[in-house]
């Protein structure tokens, strides 16, 4: 941030200066006059240059209120009519210099008017001659009146005039430094400029990934409820139509009841189901014997309602997989058993197990009429159905899902998902 203190006391130092600029001129004026009044019997002036002295005194007044009344409307800084009211005052602070020394007192405001009046390249003449007025004064007055005189006045003049320019050099570093400071504090609010509009770009970026972010995660719970409305209920309810046909069409009443039976059980379990999918829980059959049992009675429920003969097997060694993998796996399972019974025809199936490593693989095999994989539908996982449906669950863990199928060749579903062992 700028300097703001350095600032307002910059501000102050030039309204300072701006208050000596307009009446420092008249207060050394009425100085410097009232000493040569006091002292002119003393130095010896006459009624002439008495005269003289105070027509030109009034003269500096006139001249000093006409340039206050046009540095109003005039900008400030050194400009053509700057020099001239320099040289001007400087004429008229020489001549009273001359005619008594003690004008000095006013001759002097040219060392503090040279900056604010004249343009650098004449600061070090104007200088200059307000040294050789100085100079004449500090001598005993203008002009010398022998060669003792003239010896000190050239010595004084050297004098003031090394520390003219000596001081002037100083004034020229500082005022080189005020312009690089004012440089760089507009540097500095140019920056902080462009900081704060990347600031504001950068809250409404972050406003807008909030919004995003939102919107991704309630669509994301919408692409998982659909998933698990899918999976759990639609075909528990499917289970439940065929246990209900079945029943109405046989004339058994003992194997009749045995199938509503199990559309009750179906039904049972599908309410669980939904309930833990709605609270995004692992499903109820993870919870006795981890993923392998789960599967095992999958498949053995599965073949019992489809007429398929299935077979379940686990190979590697066994490892505690983590809810969200396990779930996962399971879901994709029942999801290729529940295409197999639907459009497969298949005979015979299988499922795989296996814990190799760092990864698990799930394999679903069946020899029934099989598929071209590039001429079904693809589906995205905003569905949350078939192939596409399995295969959005699998990326949702960092998995993968492949499937290999030929018409009359039978179809391989194989899942593949990090081994994230179980928090303990």
């Amino acid at each position: 941030m700028p300097d703001t203190g350095a600032m307002t006391e910059s501000a102050r130092l030039e309204d300072r200066w701006a208050v000596f600029d307009r009446w420092g001129p008249y207060g050394l004026l009425v100085l410097g006059a009232v000493l040569a009044w006091a002292s002119a019997d003393a130095l010896g002036m006459s009624t002439g240059e008495r005269q003289t002295a105070g027509a030109l005194t009034a003269g500096a007044v006139a001249v000093e209120l006409w340039w206050g009344v046009r540095s109003r409307t005039r900008p400030p800084g050194p400009s053509a009519a700057g020099i001239r009211q320099y040289v001007l005052r400087w004429a008229l602070g020489f001549a009273l210099t001359w005619l008594n020394p003690l004008f000095a007192f006013y001759a002097v405001i040219g060392y503090f008017s040279t900056e604010r009046l004249l343009p650098r390249a004449l600061r070090k003449a104007g200088l200059c001659a307000t040294a050789v007025t100085l100079a004449g004064s500090q001598s005993g007055g203008l002009p010398p009146h022998d060669g003792l005189g003239w010896t000190l006045f050239g010595a004084l003049l050297a004098a003031n005039g090394i520390l003219v320019l000596l001081f002037g050099h100083f004034a020229d570093l500082e005022e080189d430094r005020g312009r690089a400071r004012l440089a760089t504090i507009a540097e500095l609010e140019r920056t902080n400029t462009a900081l704060q509009r990347a600031l504001d770009e950068n809250a409404a970026l972050h406003s807008q990934l909030l919004v995003q972010a939102r919107e991704a995660g309630v669509a994301d719970e919408r692409r998982r409820l659909a998933a698990e409305i899918h999976d759990t209920l639609a075909q528990g309810l499917t289970g439940i139509i065929a246990q209900l046909q079945v029943a109405a069409n046989t004339p058994d009443p003992v194997a009749g009841r045995a199938r509503l039976d199990r559309a009750l059980a179906l039904a049972r379990e599908s309410l669980g189901e939904a309930r833990r999918s709605v609270h995004n829980l692992a499903p109820v059959a993870l919870a006795d014997g981890g993923l392998p049992g789960a599967l095992r009675r999958t498949v053995a429920e599965w073949s019992e309602h489809s007429d398929v003969k299935a077979e379940f097997t686990v190979t590697g060694t066994v490892e505690p997989l983590h809810d969200e993998m396990a779930a996962t796996l399971l879901r994709i399972a029942q999801e290729a058993l529940a295409n197999t019974a639907r459009h497969a025809g298949a005979t015979r199936a299988g499922v795989t197990l296996s814990y190799m490593g760092d990864e698990v693989t799930l394999d679903i095999r069946d020899d029934g009429r099989g598929f071209d994989p590039l001429a079904v539908p693809a589906r995205t996982s905003a569905g949350g159905f078939g192939l596409g449906g399995m295969r959005a669950r699998a990326e949702r863990v960092a998995g993968s899902l492949t499937v290999e199928s030929e018409p009359g060749g039978g179809t391989a579903v194989s899942a593949r998902v990090p081994l994230v062992r179980h928090d303990p």
